[in-house]
C-alpha cells in the first residue's frame, strides 16, 4: 500500500514532514480520516489535534489552530496559524 506524503506547517515554520499511512484531523465539519488514495479535499481546520500514523509504525501528534487541510495525489498539507508537536 502506498503512503501519504505529509507536511504540517505553522505560519512561521514547518512542524513535521514525512510519510504516513493515515492522517486524522479535526475540521469545522467534524473529524476526517485520510488514507492513501483519498479523493482530493480542502477542509477548514478546527482547533484540535492532528494525529499521524507514521509509515512503518509509530505516531505523531500535533496541536493545530485555525488553518486548512489539503489532500491531493496522496499529498496531505496541513497549514495552521499556530501548530506544535504534542509530546507523549
Amino acid at each position: 500500500m502506498a503512503d501519504l506524503t505529509v507536511s504540517v506547517v505553522s505560519a512561521d515554520q514547518e512542524i513535521w514532514s514525512g510519510s504516513a499511512s493515515m492522517v486524522v484531523a479535526r475540521t469545522t465539519e467534524g473529524e476526517i480520516g485520510i488514507l492513501p488514495g483519498h479523493e482530493p479535499v480542502l477542509a477548514i481546520l478546527a482547533s484540535g489535534e492532528v494525529r499521524l500514523t507514521v509509515a512503518g509504525g509509530g505516531s505523531v501528534r500535533a496541536k493545530a489552530d485555525d488553518g486548512f487541510l489539503s489532500v491531493e495525489h496522496d499529498t496531505v498539507t496541513i497549514v495552521a496559524r499556530s501548530a506544535e508537536l504534542v509530546e507523549g
